[in-house]
């Protein structure tokens, strides 16, 4: 079975990453090696710009 395509772009996550002061971790080392609770928080911004970008006027 094939890897599920992603709902977060490349670039929104390593954005958050940068935000949060996790992107060394992830040049350095890959995605495998960030914490549970950082990537939970990284998931946490990105539900918090999807519901602003929802919410805001167009």
């Amino acid at each position: 079975m094939g890897r599920k395509k992603s709902v977060m772009s490349e670039q929104l996550k390593y954005e958050i990453a940068r935000d949060l002061g996790v992107d060394q971790i992830v040049s350095q080392h890959g995605w495998g090696e960030v914490s549970s609770r950082d990537c939970g928080n990284i998931v946490r911004r990105a539900i918090e710009r999807a519901e602003m970008n929802v919410s805001s006027p167009k």
